[in-house]
């Protein structure tokens, strides 16, 4: 794994990944509260995994004001310094509308994007964006919607795990222990900035996607209930919805390979 400082415009930093071998590019965007280090236990030959860590977590500077849609463009200015043109995207919980907004923004070089555990956009017309999500991921969200001031006062609770959730920690998805402890050891608001990015305008439509795109949820998920992905399945032109019975917001992920497998077949 290479891990570069890159300079960017306005002197921000940006803390980037690359895994620098592969025939395919999966560019990962990562969850809150996490850093950037691509997931480990998905990696397999012929992938070459390249991501960053979002402005504030580890080793990325601050992006006052950021959006959902700013993560295209620094995505497209870590592709350029990585020397990557084209390339499929992965993105999961709180990564996948970041995702999404490359693969809406950027369409010229995105292969295909899978999303897993998404957040549709917040106020979604015909979406209880609420409904059925676990009182503490509710209270931090319901927080961020009314500003900046009203989230920094909310202290997060243990997240909304299921008992598959914990098992799949327990498992394979301990890897989580090497982006969640530096993320929370970091710049505390950092995860204050996604949440208000989740609960504010995204800058971009679903509909604008053009890009193949699969999204996967776990029915028991109660961090994001799978009402966010299924509404945004009938909002991106052409999505395949993957619903997995009994899996919640982490053990959807030991189905992941099957959205990699997806990726493959896509970008093509």
């Amino acid at each position: 794994m290479k891990e570069t400082d890159l300079r960017v415009a306005g002197g921000r930093t940006l803390h980037t990944y690359d895994t620098g071998q592969g025939d395919l590019v999966v560019f990962w965007h990562h969850g809150t509260p996490n850093t950037g280090l691509p997931p480990e236990p998905l990696f397999e030959p012929g992938l070459r995994w390249v991501s960053y860590d979002r402005p504030r977590y580890g080793g990325s500077s601050a992006r006052p004001g950021r959006d959902i849609a700013s993560a295209a463009e620094d995505a497209e200015v870590v592709a350029d310094a990585l020397g990557v043109d084209t390339f499929a995207l992965l993105g999961h919980s709180g990564g996948g509308p970041h995702a999404l907004a490359c693969a809406a923004l950027l369409p010229g070089r995105v292969r295909a994007v899978a999303a897993i555990s998404c957040l549709a956009p917040f106020g979604a017309a015909g979406l209880d964006w609420f409904a059925g999500m676990g009182p503490n991921s509710a209270a931090t969200l319901r927080a961020a919607a009314t500003g900046r001031a009203a989230r920094e006062q909310v202290e997060p609770g243990d997240p909304d795990f299921t008992p598959a959730d914990w098992a799949a920690l327990a498992g394979t998805w301990s890897w989580f222990g090497e982006v969640v402890g530096p993320a929370l050891a970091g710049d505390r608001h950092a995860p204050v900035d996604d949440d208000l990015a989740y609960a504010g305008p995204w800058g971009f439509g679903p509909a604008a996607i053009t890009a193949k795109t699969l999204l996967m949820h776990g029915r028991d998920d109660i961090m994001v209930p799978a009402a966010h992905s299924e509404w945004l399945a009938r909002h991106i032109p052409g999505a395949e919805l993957r619903l997995v019975p009994g899996e919640g917001h982490i053990s959807v992920l030991d189905h992941a390979r099957q959205a990699l497998a997806w990726l493959r077949l896509s970008s093509g």
